[in-house]
């Protein structure tokens, strides 16, 4: 799987087990939420730097972000 596909599913499961929308994640991270859809959607290309905002908004280590899921990658859930 296309890594920007893995990072955009592992962000939008990581925000949904957190009851987060995109609007707070953005709030959180200071990235915008119109960035925040084009990355969980897995047409962005994230810098190291978003990435680690991202991580630090979720609470999670950055290596989470990036990690292949061992379920299925269809099922953001």
């Amino acid at each position: 799987m296309d890594i920007r596909a893995t990072v955009g599913l592992n962000v939008l499961r990581i925000r949904r087990e957190r009851n987060l929308s995109q609007e707070e994640l953005s709030f959180r991270s200071g990235l915008t939420r119109a960035y925040l859809s084009g990355l969980e959607a897995g047409r962005r290309n994230p810098t190291i730097v978003s990435l680690s905002k991202l991580a630090d908004a979720l609470s999670v280590d950055l290596e989470n972000l990036v990690r292949a899921n061992k379920r299925s990658d269809t099922d953001p859930k």
